[in-house]
């Protein structure tokens, strides 16, 4: 007996009133599990001066940081073909149970004689962000494989871009939260505890309310309906019918564009994740934590809106993604110029704008780039139909960004 209540042969109206119903439950259930992935992996970089004041030193952060993006990198691939292969939600609910453990072990570490012994607290901090790492690999590719088990692809880009905001959401409120907490002089360490709580709390809602598809429920799509005449007639012609096998991570890598977007996604995201890592600490040097904190959260207020813009734009070059993705690139490449040299000389109004529209123009790539490759894959008539491929090809695209986003982030040091 499944864990879900089986409906018995609704009629056309109920079943399509179940869909809707739990297509807005799956959508904002999976928009709360990245937003809570995003808010574990960015608070504990909200306070970094805290955890040097602690005892942590500013090597082992940056050291943090490289392990969780090559372990978040490798952890991607195998993520994606698992939600491909088992419970989605079910490997979901384990990566958000896991964040939490380690968002513990962090506080564990800086609050006890662990952070004195230098030896020790490298390599502890440095362990429990590599685990953290894999654990938040399973956030992109299962959560989209989710969602493409809900939502058809003809229709689904609104949907899709609006859903991208999760990450953006996340930022925020961790952003936001660590000011809150830091300025009221509440113990930072809270900043980390109470994200984990949230969680750990979320990770079992996945594990025992979020439906991985609309058959596990018993709701007929057209899907299931094109599947069920398929085996009627491959059983009366004598033979037994097979669901489609998930897709192979060769396979994966083969089809067309899948590397192209790859490539491009692991620039985005190295400029993302070099300013999600060190924007708080680059602006404590002219303001103080709290305040660094509601800055940066500027940068992703800016990215919200950018799968919107990006769509807009895609409109006007014919559907074109290479040409938008070009466009953008080539507008932010001289924001990154100026920032970089004259930040220290802008007016607070003048950098507040910068940070929203460069964030705009990496959000908007991030977004157009893992959709896209969503709906090119539903087209491909190699593998047209396989609802087994979503995880695996997303997790390449996450994977492979995310090896470039770390390798940038082992240059960081040597630039400051």
């Amino acid at each position: 007996m499944s864990k879900f209540e089986m409906s018995a042969s609704p009629s056309e109206v109920v079943n399509e009133e179940k869909l809707k119903s739990n297509q807005k439950w799956v959508f904002a259930s999976t928009f709360l599990n990245y937003a809570y992935a995003h808010w574990t992996r960015k608070c504990y970089t909200n306070v970094k001066v805290q955890l040097m004041r602690a005892g942590v030193s500013p090597l082992t952060l940056t050291a943090m940081d490289s392990g969780f993006m090559f372990t978040y990198a490798g952890g991607s691939f195998v993520t994606g073909m698992l939600g491909d292969r088992f419970s989605p939600t079910g490997v979901v609910g384990l990566g958000l149970l896991g964040s939490t453990v380690c968002l513990f072990l962090i506080v564990l570490g800086a609050s006890t004689s662990i952070v004195s012994n230098v030896a020790i607290s490298s390599s502890w901090f440095l362990t429990v962000q590599l685990i953290h790492g894999a654990f938040q690999a399973t956030g992109g590719p299962v959560n989209t494989a989710i969602m493409g088990n809900w939502f058809p692809a003809k229709g689904r880009g609104l949907v899709f871009g609006l859903w991208t905001c999760h990450q953006y959401v996340g930022d925020i409120v961790a952003a936001l939260a660590s000011a809150y907490i830091l300025s009221t002089g509440v113990d930072w360490r809270y900043c980390i505890m109470i994200p984990a709580i949230l969680n750990g709390v979320w990770a079992y809602i996945n594990f025992k309310y979020v439906p991985n598809t609309p058959e596990e429920i018993g709701i007929v799509t057209e899907d299931s309906k094109a599947a069920a005449a398929k085996k009627v007639a491959a059983e009366a012609s004598g033979v037994t019918a097979a669901g489609p096998a998930p897709v192979g991570l060769v396979q994966a890598f083969m089809l067309p564009n899948v590397m192209s977007y790859a490539v491009a996604f692991g620039f985005f995201k190295l400029v993302n994740y070099a300013m999600f890592f060190q924007l708080p600490v680059i602006l404590s040097s002219h303001f103080d934590s709290s305040t660094s904190n509601v800055i940066s959260s500027l940068y992703s207020v800016g990215m919200m809106p950018g799968g919107v813009v990006c769509g807009w734009v895609s409109d006007i070059y014919g559907g074109r993604r290479a040409c938008v993705i070009a466009t953008f690139m080539a507008v932010l490449c001289p924001l990154l110029w100026l920032f970089a040299v004259y930040m220290d000389q802008m007016p607070v109004t003048v950098l507040l704008s910068l940070l929203c529209v460069m964030g705009c123009l990496v959000g908007g790539p991030n977004n157009i780039i893992t959709s896209a490759v969503a709906a090119d894959l539903a087209d491909d008539p190699s593998i047209k139909g396989n609802n087994k491929a979503l995880g695996t090809v997303t997790g390449i695209i996450n994977g492979s960004g995310s090896v470039t986003a770390a390798i940038g982030q082992l240059a960081i040091p040597v630039l400051y």
